[in-house]
């Protein structure tokens, strides 16, 4: 949550929730310290997290507006990265404001035209757009969206991390060509963080 890594460099983030505001200056220096150099960072009321941004390609940032990423830290990512085209979508309320509803709890990437997500919570802008763009949905059941099912880290094309458990979600992701791996959560996960709250990419190539 405390960064977004891109092409040219790192971004340091603003939470919204305030017991974290020191993260990012922290990760900043260990960033430093493996080379990744800043790109910039955000400040005073520009509020974003890393939960609530998905590159889908080279070219186009999915985020996600709600109680954790503003519109003035939208906006200061839009100013930091002109290549980039920002497409911005409000997420749910769900349980309120004390409870984290990321754009990342929603939906996943698994390859380029593959994505696992629970549908009805998903912004009806960004499932237009996914079927205009030609990805498909590997839809997450109610019973396994509170439980992780759609919070899954790719780590290459249709190769992907997930928390033991979500067996449905685990068997139409296979379905779909997806290699899975899984690992136990009950300690690493204990606080409602998957596997794409737990990481984050220090290198990201042309």
């Amino acid at each position: 949550d405390p960064a977004l890594v891109t092409e040219r460099g790192a971004i340091l983030l603003n939470p919204g929730k305030e017991l974290r505001r020191a993260e990012p200056t922290a990760l900043g220096e260990d960033l430093e310290r493996a080379g990744v150099p800043e790109l910039g960072r955000l400040e005073g009321d520009e509020w974003a997290e890393g939960g609530d941004l998905i590159r889908i390609d080279e070219r186009t940032l999915l985020a996600g507006r709600g109680y954790r990423t503003n519109e003035a830290g939208i906006a200061r990512l839009s100013e930091l990265l002109p290549e980039v085209e920002v497409l911005v979508y409000d997420l749910p309320h769900w349980h309120g404001r004390d409870e984290v509803m990321h754009l990342l709890s929603l939906l996943s990437p698994l390859a380029p035209d593959l994505v696992v997500a629970y549908p009805p919570l998903l912004p009806t802008r960004l499932a237009q757009l996914l079927d205009e763009r030609g990805i498909e949905i590997v839809p997450v059941p109610d019973g396994e969206f509170e439980t992780m099912g759609s919070n899954v880290l790719a780590l290459a094309p249709r190769v992907a991390l997930a928390v033991a458990g979500n067996p449905e979600t685990r068997r139409r992701m296979e379905r779909a060509g997806v290699e899975i791996e899984v690992y136990e959560g009950a300690e690493l996960s204990k606080g409602d963080g998957g596997p794409t709250c737990l990481t984050a990419p220090l290198l990201r190539a042309d």
